[in-house]
């Protein structure tokens, strides 16, 4: 369709959004109710814009076309809502008129009538669309004298989000999102005129899983998380655009830190992915990282009755490599983690090369689906694996225990996982059996207490790297704070360790994650001309998995 915006010509899709159209070139169109991934409401009417269409033509009457082949647009008398109405052909907008200003202009007016002044307590404060639009739609000084109408405040209305009525400006979004997307009709309107507000029905609490996506798609401080609540202004927070590790979907999310502590974590836009969503369980799973169980530095024992002791690096590394030295190679195992990145899983490649051992595996953690993000592989990057270490992943597992409880199994490599968990299987007595236990880890666990040596890894909000999800997509993590105290990177753990135990020299030019990609790049033919930048913010597909994501297929059919 060929449609003016503002005196410019341009070309959309037949059936697309006036308000998309019209963002899509540049034009900035303020909206409250309207989301791209929910039904339309056309509530707040913020959107007004000005429209004309050709003149209708009498019986018999022929249209006249201009120079560049357009006909003379007829301007309408009144505004119309462009969330709700589509383009086309020969359309004419204009947001900039003097007719749609006065309408946007009376609309937050209206807006703020009952609107409590509550912005320097506000949580939603430098991210509040009603700041916002009320700084650049609004105008400079307020008419109205009357009395606020006065609602509910700081209502608890679930396990993880609270409502302010008052602030509330009834566009809908939440209850929206709670019948559409997740089909649990826990939140309406109720009541009627100037005491219109959201409510949770009698008896219910907003308790869905997916709860806080509410108070993502808020638009103002009504919805609040209760984890986030008096923490921080955003203003001071750093934001960094990564994944999220709790399962194979590889959510997109945005790490928000300061001074290189975690202090919230929100989903990112990926259409073949997560949409706009993530489950509040992925969302609050981010504490561990800045927790006082986290381990600063190495610590080794030398001996079996006496306690960890913390070393310095080198040391420690040379330790490590003298022990493996020990232990003849079809008696050593090691067990890697389906949390890695490809690149670690690389250096666990060359180093289990080095050693000469082919009982490598990674612990798998199935579960069940969700039917929306939460996938029932729980680890990240198990199709990672099975590319870079060519294994099927809990192949050899039984076997490596076997070995350690019959003796044949003398030592293992424990790289970022707990042996003494119910997916690994092992048990305290299993690990007392070994001459031999080494360990990476960011936090403590039981495995650890039994390690003769535990070396700190770093968590994934404190790394780059790659994943491949559930559907074969390789997607990026980017570093958000420093790792804690003398952590160091698992990948540069291993490099050093290949290293002491004669590896290839050449490992020494891996400086960085994105060497050990571009290396990766030649060696596996699902990532020949893969790199760090033609991943981009969104992923790439690389794999071809048979696996899709609930929520993005019934967006699919959707048609949005």
């Amino acid at each position: 369709m060929n449609v003016q915006i503002n005196g410019t010509w341009h070309r959309f899709p037949r059936g697309t959004r006036i308000a998309d159209a019209c963002r899509s070139v540049g034009v900035p169109i303020p909206c409250f109710c309207y989301h791209p991934k929910l039904a339309v409401a056309g509530s707040c009417r913020m959107c007004m814009v000005e429209q004309g269409m050709p003149p209708r033509l009498a019986p018999g009457q022929t249209p006249s076309y201009d120079e560049n082949g357009y006909q003379r647009i007829q301007w309408m008398p009144r505004p119309i809502i462009s969330c709700a109405n589509t383009v086309a052909e020969n359309m004419g907008i204009r947001t900039d008129s003097p007719l749609a200003s006065e309408a946007r202009r009376g609309v937050m007016e209206f807006l703020l009538t009952s609107h409590p002044l509550d912005c320097p307590i506000c949580d939603q404060a430098g991210e509040c669309k009603l700041q916002e639009y009320s700084n650049d739609y609004g105008q400079v000084e307020g008419r109205f004298e009357e009395k606020k109408t006065k609602k509910g405040k700081n209502l608890s209305i679930g396990p993880r989000v609270n409502l302010d009525q008052e602030r509330c400006v009834l566009c809908g979004r939440c209850v929206r999102f709670m019948r559409d997307i997740m089909h649990d009709e826990v939140l309406t309107m109720s009541q009627r005129g100037t005491f219109n507000a959201i409510t949770v029905y009698p008896g219910r609490e907003l308790d869905s899983n997916y709860s806080m996506n509410t108070v993502d798609l808020c638009p103002v401080g009504a919805l609040t998380s209760k984890d986030f609540r008096f923490k921080m202004r955003v203003w001071f927070l750093k934001e960094t655009k990564t994944i999220d590790v709790d399962c194979g979907t590889g959510t997109n999310i945005t790490l928000w830190t300061r001074e290189d502590k975690v202090y919230r974590i929100t989903p990112r836009q990926n259409d073949a992915v997560n949409s706009c969503w993530m489950p509040d369980s992925h969302r609050l799973n981010y504490k561990y990282i800045n927790a006082e169980t986290r381990i600063p530095q190495p610590v080794i024992r030398t001996d079996a009755e006496a306690p960890h002791r913390p070393s310095t690096w080198e040391p420690a590394l040379a330790s490590a490599a003298e022990a493996v030295k020990r232990i003849a190679p079809n008696q050593l195992a090691i067990i890697a983690s389906g949390r890695m990145t490809n690149e670690e899983l690389y250096m666990v490649r060359h180093l289990a090369a080095q050693i000469g051992t082919d009982m490598v595996d990674i612990v798998p953690r199935m579960g069940e689906s969700d039917g929306m993000l939460i996938s029932a592989d729980r680890n990240p990057n198990t199709n990672g694996a099975r590319l870079v270490l060519d294994i099927e992943p809990g192949s050899r597992l039984d076997a490596i225990r076997e070995g350690v409880r019959s003796g044949s199994i003398k030592g293992i490599l424990s790289l970022g996982e707990d042996l003494i968990s119910p997916e690994a299987g092992f048990t305290a007595e299993d690990l007392d059996k070994l001459d031999y236990l080494f360990m990476t880890a960011h936090s403590a666990n039981e495995t650890a207490r039994h390690a003769d040596l535990v070396l700190p890894g770093v968590t994934y909000a404190e790394k780059f790297g790659t994943m491949i999800n559930v559907t074969g997509r390789i997607q990026r993590l980017n570093r958000a704070i420093q790792p804690i105290g003398y952590a160091r990177d698992d990948w540069q753990i291993f490099r050093d360790i290949t290293l002491l135990l004669g590896g290839n020299p050449a490992l020494k030019d891996f400086n960085s994650a994105l060497d050990i990609l571009t290396a990766m790049s030649t060696e596996y033919g699902a990532l020949n001309g893969v790199s760090w930048g033609s991943i981009g913010d969104g992923g790439q597909p690389i794999l071809e998995t048979g696996v899709t994501i609930p929520v993005v297929e019934r967006e699919k059919n959707q048609g949005r």
